[in-house]
């Protein structure tokens, strides 16, 4: 059977994304970041000693060089991380979150915490499972 356009999961998975940036960058408005600022502040709050490599962070953001650089040459600028050269290797840049950065994302989390459930709301706690596995499944199946 053939499925209308309109209700092809790409699509649906889409509009999903389109839903939650949209609330995202609302809600993050009130802090002066961005969406994929604050992406750059909680995997360094959920990090190793709480510092990722630049490399680390192209990756997680899914973003180039010169695009990450510029996150965080801006939240470098704002106070919320500092970034650093490796002595043993001058091509390796790390970023390390700041005292104020991690304080940034605790505001944020009750936030956060919200929209999750604003997202899972109507599922059961087994749909909902059933749904992390499912999308992490399809992820690793695209990469």
């Amino acid at each position: 059977m053939e499925m209308k356009q309109k209700d092809l999961c790409a699509i649906l998975i889409k509009r999903i994304g389109d839903i939650l940036q949209k609330n995202g960058n609302n809600e993050i408005k009130k802090t002066g970041l961005t969406f994929a600022q604050m992406a750059v502040l909680m995997a360094l709050c959920e990090a190793h000693d709480k510092k990722l490599s630049l490399k680390e962070l192209e990756k997680i953001l899914r973003a180039a060089q010169s695009g990450t650089a510029r996150i965080v040459m801006k939240l470098e600028d704002k106070g919320f991380v500092e970034s650093f050269g490796d002595p043993s290797d001058k091509r390796i840049k790390y970023v390390r979150i700041t005292p104020l950065g991690e304080q940034c994302c605790d505001d944020a989390r009750p936030s956060m915490d919200a929209c999750e459930r604003n997202l899972l709301s109507s599922l059961t706690e087994e749909e909902r499972l059933l749904f992390a596995a499912m999308l992490k499944k399809i992820i690793k199946n695209l990469e």
